[in-house]
């Protein structure tokens, strides 16, 4: 009886899984035209629901409310146990306390797709390499799947590749345009290759600024995989990229990861070889800025990869220099090919993957990579976006429960220090499972092996965050508790105002919430003292007698700033020291009505940025309007015009409207390559150069350098272009505390540089931020550009008829995590004049 079940339920099997149909079969323009993303799902839940070796996991959805979904892959016997597996993974590196009678070792490899939606045949491919490792006939599939886990994402970026996908059918006809004169080649404003609000979700991985981003790493954290496979799309003239990466490798990418590489790329090579495809590896794709998809992975302890295979703006078929057409089909056959090797190589080399996993994580705590053992964050305003961010990547922390004195590095001043932790302070300590992780991203600087860096060379979140830190290189022994705990408010007798200090991201929020509702809000322009509490410049402050139209003020008022946990009431508007509540220093702050162009010039990523700040950071209400529509805005219906940066090509018409815009008492904020819309035009201070002397200067300096160019070789010329670039460095600002575009930034501003774009110190406007001579940076900034740098201006103020230009030279919301950015930026929408 026992073998007449077995033999029955060997027969339901093979009925289960013969019945999958491949996707050409499945989808009638598979292969020739990008497919919905409905379709998409439609396709795996055919697979799901017609083989007992796939599982479908609904993680969450994005902003337009798509599906995101994985789907396990193995075999039914592991899928049956995919539980233990799990568990098991976890318990063995140290991130789960579960306690596992028969550990289940399986190879756990994750493949992502699609990240960037106009990428669309990672997608495509995704339904392949799934179709592949189900395939009945695969028998060598069936054979890797005893032993290791897939977990198939097929599509990171739902909102980018239904964007793009959708486009494209809207312009295709029946006949592909090989040439590239045709609109199926160009892709509209903003492009597919973002989400929703215009980010790049391949730069998220550790910041986590996203919803899809957030939703998946919080699942990838459940999991912790061995391997990780970030298929893309590059120029579509490029030949297919796979491992081994590029110089520069962070420093604690370990031999064991490097060597999975070379036998990755080594069994690649081999398939690729007999197809006669093109490829290459070791160029260009490093393994160093730490939130991309290969990276990332790379410091959670797995083999992260990326693969590339031409084929942006190739649309359905495209002509290649090489006079061959890139056909659809063959990107989706490049990438199955180069994917499913990966799963293989995985399989074969299971043991010792899973081997070299757990030594990852039990060598990086027992002998750590980086120099330092603790950090110290101090309490303030913004210590809890950076707790959040830590809890997102499952990083340790805890705070400080006694005050202690000792000394450590200190972040801002780049010196060791003597310091007394306080109550409420960070504390992270390196030795926990994410060691790697967390000395990565707190670690001061980083080593550069080789200077052509793909991406940014520094991201110390003390920086990012802008407040005072320390390194210890010891352990601390010190008292600490799980939860920030508040003093309680002060006892008053009657409610004069409200007290919301300026510290952060939720206090511009709830000022957003206040002038939006009507409520006329006050801002502190020096220190003052009240019973109590001491005011800041910059902190807000609610009067009673400015808002008679609450009539229950006070729980009206206790409602509005609820998610603000450190507000107070102020009984008297009397000043211990410092000025009266109704006096001068106190002005009334104007309620921003804004308006933010996209469109055609606009550099989308910049402007999603900018959009998504309005909207997911603050929730404050933003127009917007393509460029080519500015013509027919009211300007009076705004006093706030945002220009992100940008390439922008505004008629003399459009300038002029906005100078009379800005006379008229409006304010512009000015960005990056915005900024050129008013260099060297009359009536405005902008200027490269502070006099001709120092034009001339310059203009001598870059002929002696031409000179000297003769003499130059041509294999280095990429190398020597470097000398005059930033990709991404930390550099050091002196800042005017005084000035309400400073407030509450700390004493100095660490910007994020990631052009070489500068102007020396502007006449006639304030300098509010500006790169001192000698100044201290972080990360990589090119020989002849590092010199160039000192005394030039970051952020400027100046003032125009009734109004003002605020010059930001750098982007303070570059890619939404650097937070102090995230405050500046609020400063110039509330408190600037």
């Amino acid at each position: 009886m026992k073998y007449i079940i077995t033999a029955l339920a060997l027969l339901l099997s093979l009925s289960i899984n013969s019945q999958i149909k491949s996707p050409s079969e499945f989808l009638p323009n598979y292969g020739r035209n990008v497919t919905y993303y409905h379709q998409v799902e439609d396709y795996f839940e055919h697979l799901t629901q017609n083989s007992d070796m796939i599982m479908k996991k609904n993680y969450g959805q994005t902003t337009q409310e798509r599906n995101l979904n994985v789907y396990y892959i193995s075999s039914a016997e592991n899928l049956r146990n995919i539980e233990n597996i799990r568990v098991s993974n976890l318990s063995q590196i140290g991130m789960s306390d579960a306690k596992i009678s028969n550990i289940n070792d399986k190879a756990i490899v994750w493949l992502s797709f699609n990240v960037h939606g106009n990428e669309p045949a990672a997608t495509e491919s995704a339904m392949s390499v799934a179709y592949q490792l189900l395939n009945p006939d695969n028998k060598e599939a069936k054979e890797w799947l005893a032993n290791t886990l897939v977990i198939l994402d097929p599509c990171l970026n739902p909102d980018g590749f239904s964007r793009y996908g959708n486009w494209l059918r809207d312009v295709s006809g029946k006949n592909t345009h090989p040439g590239i004169y045709d609109r199926e080649h160009m892709e509209p404003w903003p492009g597919g290759r973002q989400n929703h609000y215009d980010y790049d979700l391949n730069r998220d991985w550790a910041w986590q600024t996203q919803i899809e981003t957030r939703q998946r790493m919080a699942l990838y954290n459940e999991w912790m995989p061995m391997v990780h496979v970030d298929v893309h799309e590059m120029g579509f003239n490029e030949p297919y990229f796979f491992p081994p990466a590029a110089e520069p490798m962070h420093d604690f990418i370990t031999k064991a990861q490097r060597d999975f590489h070379n036998t990755v790329g080594e069994m690649t090579a081999k398939k690729f070889d007999i197809k006669g495809w093109n490829y290459y590896t070791r160029e260009r794709f490093d393994l160093f800025y730490p939130s991309y998809g290969d990276t990332y992975p790379s410091f959670n302890g797995a083999v992260g990869m990326t693969y590339e295979q031409g084929g942006i703006g190739a649309g359905r078929a495209v002509m290649m220099t090489n006079g061959n057409v890139l056909t659809l089909q063959d990107r989706i056959d490049h990438h199955t090919a180069a994917v499913l090797t990966a799963v293989e190589t995985a399989s074969w080399k299971k043991d010792k993957l899973v081997k070299d996993f757990r030594a990852y994580f039990k060598d990086s705590r027992e002998n750590l990579k980086g120099k330092y053992k603790t950090y110290v964050v101090k309490n303030s305003g913004k210590t809890e976006q950076l707790a959040k961010l830590l809890k997102r990547n499952n990083i340790q922390y805890s705070y400080a429960a006694e005050s202690k004195k000792t000394s450590g590095y200190h972040y801002q001043s780049d010196k060791d220090k003597d310091f007394t932790i306080e109550p409420n302070d960070l504390i992270v300590k390196a030795d926990q499972p994410k060691a790697v992780l967390t000395q990565v991203l707190f670690e001061p600087s980083q080593r550069l092996t080789d200077s052509l860096s793909y991406d940014i060379t520094a991201w110390a979140l003390p920086h990012a965050y802008g407040v005072d830190s320390y390194a210890l290189k010891g352990n601390l022994s010190i008292d600490t508790k799980a939860e920030i705990t508040r003093k309680g408010k002060f006892e008053y007798e009657g409610v004069y105002a409200y007290y919301v200090p300026w510290n952060g991201r939720e206090s511009a929020k709830v000022l957003g919430l206040l002038l939006n509702s009507g409520v006329k809000v006050r801002s502190s322009r020096k220190a003052s003292a009240f019973r109590g509490i001491k005011v800041s410049p910059g902190d807000l402050v609610i009067l009673k007698g400015d808002n008679p139209q609450l009539v229950d003020f006070k729980n009206m008022m206790d409602a509005f700033v609820d998610k603000k946990a450190d507000y107070e009431v102020i009984e008297s508007g009397y000043s211990l020291n410092g000025g009266d509540l109704g006096g001068e220093n106190y002005p009334l702050l104007e309620t921003p009505r804004v308006l933010l162009l996209s469109g055609n010039g606009v550099s989308a990523t910049d402007f999603g940025q900018a959009w998504f700040y309005m909207d997911e950071i603050i929730n404050y209400p933003v127009s917007i309007i393509d460029v080519q529509n500015f013509g027919r805005v009211n300007m009076n219906e705004f006093n706030t015009l945002v220009l992100t940066d940008g390439w922008y090509d505004l008629s003399d018409n459009h300038k002029n409207k906005i100078d009379d815009f800005i006379i008229d008492g409006g304010k512009v904020i000015a960005i990056a390559g915005a900024l050129n819309i008013f260099e060297d035009r009359p009536g405005y201070s902008l200027t490269k150069f502070a006099s001709a002397a120092a034009k001339e200067q310059e203009t001598t300096e870059h002929d002696e350098e031409i000179l000297k160019a003769r003499y130059n070789d041509y294999q280095n010329a990429e190398r020597r272009a470097l000398s005059a670039s930033v990709p991404g460095a930390i550099v050091e600002n002196v800042i005017d505390k005084s000035h309400p575009l400073s407030f509450g930034l700390g004493d100095k501003y660490f910007s994020l540089k990631t052009s070489d774009s500068r102007y020396q110190l502007l006449k006639n406007a304030w300098n509010v931020a500006y790169v001192p001579a000698g100044y201290k940076n972080f990360g990589f900034i090119g020989r002849s550009l590092k010199k160039k740098l000192e005394n030039t201006v970051t952020f400027a103020v100046e003032q125009k008829g009734r109004g003002s230009v605020i010059y930001m030279v750098d982007n303070p919301l570059f890619r939404g995590f650097w937070e102090n950015g995230n405050l500046l930026f609020s400063n110039a929408l509330f408190l600037v004049d």
